[in-house]
Formats: structure tokens, sequence, C-alpha cells
């Protein structure tokens, strides 16, 4: 007897538009459309967190036009810092402001702040 079997888990995944199996299915794979970068604005802001940590926060790049994990971790990657994706936003630890709109206009993005 195996681990899951005769569990939902055990069964093959199914497609979600025709019910097929997976390994059978014939749809087309969805097409993840993304805003281009030229028309999102992204505004940046500094704020002091506690004990006097300071974070750059970028705000206004929707989750479903871009794909934010990426994108902080592109950022975290070319300016050298940690980051986090917040409900938000994007924040990155430190005084970065400048540095983070270079990045984003290099990327494409307009940027206000």
């Amino acid at each position: 007897m195996r681990l899951l079997e005769g569990t939902i888990f055990d069964r093959p995944p199914h497609c979600e538009r025709c019910g097929k199996p997976e390994s059978e299915c014939d749809c087309p794979a969805p097409a993840v459309l993304h805003k281009p970068p030229g028309k999102q604005t992204a505004r940046i802001a500094m704020e002091k967190r506690a004990k006097g940590k300071r974070v750059t926060v970028v705000r206004g790049l929707a989750a479903e036009d871009n794909d934010l994990p990426a994108l902080l971790k592109q950022l975290k990657n070319t300016l050298g810092s940690g980051g986090t994706l917040t409900e938000e936003g994007l924040e990155l630890q430190g005084e970065l402001l400048d540095r983070v709109r270079t990045a984003l206009q290099a990327m494409g993005f307009k940027v206000k702040g």
C-alpha cells in the first residue's frame, strides 16, 4: 500500500477547463498578459520603521500586471539589499531612493516620488 493511496492526492491532476487528465488535455496554455513597464507608474517613498530603521517602499505596481516576486528579486540583486513583498508593495532595506529610481527607470517603469 502506498502512502497516499485512495486519497485525492493519489489521483493524477486534471485540466480545470476540460476535465481530462493533464496528459490527455488539448487545451492551449493560458497566456499570462502583463502590462508593459512603460504603461505603469511606480511610486517610491522612504519610511521609518521601528527602532529608527529606514526602508524604501515601492507602491503602485499591481500584482496582476507584474511578477512582483521576480521584480523584488531583481531589485535586491541589483541594489545589494534585503527586502520583502508586502500587501502595499515592495519594501527594500535602507535609504535607496535614488538607486531604486534609477533601477526601475532602467527596467522601463515610470517613477514618481
